[in-house]
């Protein structure tokens, strides 16, 4: 994980999130799910399809392999659980989603199981 960028956990995370929504997940859908055009997507499947994060059929149905799927289950279990705590503070939702889209990747693993201890005692 230590060679991925905040992008392509974005693309990883957005792929894993999709896939829990619909059928089957094109880049299309990645592109409208988060806002980019289609070319700058193709872009991104491309390196990730190269760093063996993700796979294409031939009909253009995209799926993660193990290592991507590790990497969008980490990132979303990050958010979900940062973005929670931060609602729960008081920050607004729309706040504490962006904010939590930002802390998600920067933290240590370290740090977010401190984090995740804390918020889980505090239950």
């Amino acid at each position: 994980m230590a060679n991925t960028t905040e992008s392509s956990e974005d693309y990883l995370e957005a792929i894993l999130m999709l896939g829990q929504r619909l059928p089957v997940v094109r880049s299309v859908d990645v592109a409208n799910e988060l806002g980019f055009k289609k070319s700058s997507v193709s872009i991104a499947m491309k390196n990730l399809r190269e760093k063996d994060y993700i796979k294409v059929s031939e009909a253009g149905f995209i799926t993660l392999t193990d290592a991507g799927k590790e990497i969008a289950e980490m990132i979303y279990e990050r958010h979900r659980t940062l973005s929670d705590w931060l609602i729960k503070l008081g920050v607004p939702k729309d706040l504490a989603l962006d904010d939590a889209c930002k802390m998600e990747h920067d933290m240590s693993p370290e740090t977010f199981a401190a984090i995740k201890k804390t918020i889980q005692a505090s239950k």
